[in-house]
Order: structure tokens, then sequence, then C-alpha cells
């Protein structure tokens, strides 16, 4: 599906503007909002010409000027390519120019901002098979809307205050009746530390823990967003590679007695993006190296209300009791992706020491939002909700898998429970997400879940968000004019 070059925005008039100036502006843009990745191959100037409705002549020109403003590399004979384009390196205080420019420049390698950027851009959950929550159709509104409703009863001048770093007691005493639930062990009062969601635990962590240089043990695959949290920690991140039946731990065991990491970041069920979870005797080989090798264990629980009743699946917490692991959860995939409320369970002085973190970073969370999701679990309805989520999740799960075999795709795995497939296109997935985008779709290229954003065929898919039929369409068409370019 081609883009009418009178539908790409302008900061000025298009009509004041030449095609080979529009046809610029596209390139631009989809460069800057990393559709086009670097090294990867732009579309050809005869197929380009074609899906525009332009000249040759026209491609050929735009192609020339992107090269000329740093966008594009043009090699003979083999097309035109996207440049890495590195910031330049700081020059500090008193340095002379030229030993600054003899300084290798520090390279960044983790993007997660193409995503995130386009995660809030999309114009519907069907056309997001990228996306990581659940479309709002499937969400519970009303009991939102209760909530406040019953909130706005209450004396306002309880809502005026700043509140308390470690989070709005009532809910956090919840929280210990659910974490007993899990068979997990944590006093409200002094083990439990509420957040502005998992992305603002892993920042107090990084804040609390990580040091230049440190080695941070991430799955590989795994959630994209942490990689650049830790990253601009100046960590070392060291990928573990995952199995069909859930990471590989005797390549975890050559990492950490190589690496000697400060930290192992880990889903222990319904992982992100492979749907993999934790058995019991994978838990405690892990808590076994930790001890070993003297390294904290991040549990990251934020898909544990999508795993049935009864499930197999074993919680690190659960067996070490929160010595040496760090319990992480939050709401935003069951209730609502903004309400932004999350938790960290952990031992008495580690929680402490992030409660004094995350004061100094924001003073408190939002209590207002505790508030509501304290209504929301006491009030009883939270657990039928959860029970249809995971109904519905179920209803199409099995469908979905289908259609990604039947369009050539090669499954990881077939989960039983949670919201994610992680598929082999065959074909380099940043190539079909750059296809996705111009036909509307936001999908999400495996390379975005590998630490070092390594070159993949895999891809994550949310089956929640795959009902748009041309969906299979696209992704035939692509992988038919793939193989064709192969043969």
């Amino acid at each position: 599906m081609s883009v009418p070059l009178d539908q790409i925005p302008a900061p000025h008039d298009a009509a004041q503007l030449t095609l080979v100036d529009q046809l610029v502006q596209w390139g631009r843009r989809r460069i800057d909002e990393r559709v086009f990745r670097p090294g990867m191959r732009m579309p050809s100037i005869r197929k380009l010409a074609l899906d525009k409705g332009v000249s040759r002549f026209t491609v050929v020109e735009a192609y020339e000027r992107l090269v000329a403003h740093g966008y594009l590399d043009s090699r003979r004979g083999s097309g035109f390519y996207v440049r890495e384009r590195v910031a330049p390196a700081l020059v500090a205080k008193g340095e002379p120019p030229a030993v600054a420019a003899e300084r290798e420049p520090v390279q960044n390698t983790i993007d997660v901002v193409w995503l995130l950027r386009n995660m809030l851009h999309t114009s519907s959950p069907e056309k997001g098979p990228g996306l990581g929550y659940l479309p709002g159709r499937w969400l519970d509104g009303e009991l939102i809307t209760n909530a406040l409703r019953a909130l706005s009863r209450q004396s306002g001048a309880q809502m005026l205050g700043f509140g308390t770093p470690q989070g709005f007691l009532p809910l956090r005493q919840q929280l210990q009746t659910r974490l007993e639930e899990l068979e997990i062990g944590a006093s409200a009062a002094r083990q439990i530390v509420l957040v502005s969601g998992i992305t603002q635990a892993i920042d107090l962590i990084a804040r609390l823990y990580v040091k230049p240089g440190d080695a941070v043990i991430v799955g590989d695959p795994a959630w994209f967003q942490m990689f650049g949290r830790f990253a601009s920690q100046g960590a070392r991140l060291v990928g573990m590679p995952y199995t069909p039946d859930g990471p590989d731990l005797d390549a975890l065991e050559t990492l950490v007695a190589t690496w000697r990491p400060k930290m192992l970041i880990i889903n222990s069920v319904l992982q992100n993006p492979t749907g993999t979870s934790l058995t019991a005797a994978q838990a405690y080989r892990i808590l076994q190296l930790a001890q070993e090798y003297d390294f904290i264990v991040v549990e990251d629980d934020v898909y544990g209300d999508l795993c049935p009743t009864g499930f197999p699946a074993t919680r690190l917490a659960s067996l070490d009791q929160l010595k040496r692991v760090i319990f992480l959860g939050s709401f935003s995939k069951t209730l609502a992706a903004n309400l932004r409320v999350g938790y960290i369970a952990a031992a008495p002085e580690v929680a402490k020491a992030l409660a004094d973190q995350k004061m100094l970073v924001g003073m408190t969370s939002p209590e207002l939002n505790e508030r509501v999701v304290y209504k929301v679990l006491t009030e009883g309805h939270y657990r039928r909700h959860v029970e249809r989520l995971r109904a519905r999740l179920d209803g199409v799960r099995d469908k979905t898998a289908r259609m990604l075999e039947k369009t050539g795709l090669r499954l990881y795995s077939t989960p039983s429970a949670g919201m994610f497939l992680w598929a082999d296109t065959g074909v380099d997935s940043d190539g079909l997400a750059a296809a996705g985008h111009e036909a509307g779709f936001l999908l999400t290229p495996g390379s975005l879940f590998s630490p070092h954003q390594s070159p993949t065929t895999w891809m994550r898919f949310n089956i929640a968000n795959c009902g748009d039929p041309a969906l299979p369409e696209l992704l035939s068409n692509c992988l038919e004019k793939a193989a064709r370019r192969s043969a």
C-alpha cells in the first residue's frame, strides 16, 4: 500500500514544494522515526517511483539529496542504504578539539524511540499487532469510573497532600494479601513500595544499584524499554538466550561465570516476547546461580494476572522470599495503560533504599491513582474482570496462531496463556515492520527485543490486536516478495 505524496504532511503547504522536496521530507521522516533503520536498503528507484506515482528521475534526485544531508549512503550497483548517524561526542572542558576528534564515539545501540513514538500514534488496536497492551474495548472502563465516583464522594482534603514515598498504605496492605496468595511474604509497612509502573521501578533499581561498567543480564529476547534505561546508566548489557522451554540456563551459567553480573532481570511468568514461563527446577537453578555468583534477581511479574490459577509456572520470589529477589508488579496490562500504578516488593533494607531514591527522583507517586486501584481491588469485581480477559485471550490465541502459520510464519512456542506470540517470519523483520508502517500497521521488529538490536527474522505479535482482515494479506505479500527477491 503506497502513501500518495499529497498525503505526506509537511511543515509548509505541500503545494509550494516540488515532488522532489516532498519525497525528501517523506524519506527524512521515515528515517527519523526509525521506520527505515540504519543499514536497511531503501526501496529501489523503480519500486518507489511506481509506489509514489512519480518519475524515476524524481526518486534519484530525492535520494541524492538525502545522501547529501547525511541520511543515506549510495552503494554502486547495490542501491541506497540508511546511514548510521551518530551524535557528536561531547568535548570535555579545556580538551583540545584534536584530542576529542581522536576519541572513539560512544554509540548507544539501544534505540526504542521508534516503537514508543508509534505506539502513541497507532490509529486503532486492530492495526497494532506490535502493541504491548490490550485494546481498550477489552478492558472495563466502568471499574475505573466507579472507583472515581466513590473517591469523589470523599473529603477533598484527603487528596491535597503529598502522600508518602512508600505509597498509599491501604493499597500496600491489599497487595500484601495478594502476594500471600502467590506464597510471597511481604510486609506492607516495610517491604512494599508503590511506583508509577514497572518503568519507574526499573529506573529506581538502575539508579540505586548499577554503576557504569556493571554487567546486567537481560533476556535475548526481552522487554526492550529496560535496555535503554540500563544502557543510559552505563551498564554493560549481556543477553541470555532463550529456548522454547524458557531461558537457556547452561548459557546463563557460562554468562554469570564470565561477566560476574550485578543483576539478572527476568519475566518468570509469560515472558515478553516468547510467552515462556519458569518451571520450579529452572527457578531453583537460577537462585542457586544467584547465590553462588552473588547477583541480584529482579523478577518482573507484569503479566502475572493473565496467568490462570493452576498454571504451571514458578515465581522466584516465592522460593527466595525476597532475600535476593526484587519482585515487581503492575496493573497497566489489566486495568489501563495510563493508570501507571505498580509496586516493588523487596527485603526491608532494599525497600527503604528504593523509597528514598523515589523521593529524591520525584517525591511520591500519584496517590489519586493508587486510591483508584485500591477501590478497584477491594470492591470485588477485579478478579472476574481478569478472568474475562483470560477467556478472551484464550478465544483468539489458537485462531491467531493458525493465521500466522498459514501465512508462512513459524511459531517459537505455543503458550497456553498470555497475550504474545513470538514468530519467525523468515525475512528481515525490520523490513517487514517498515512495509507494515507504510500500510498503516504497527509491527514490532524482533531487533528491538535484542539488547544488541541484532538483525533478526523474529517478530512479536499481540494476539488481541491481530483481527484486522488485511493483516494476513500484508504478511503473505511481504513474504512472497521476499521469496521472489531471494530466488
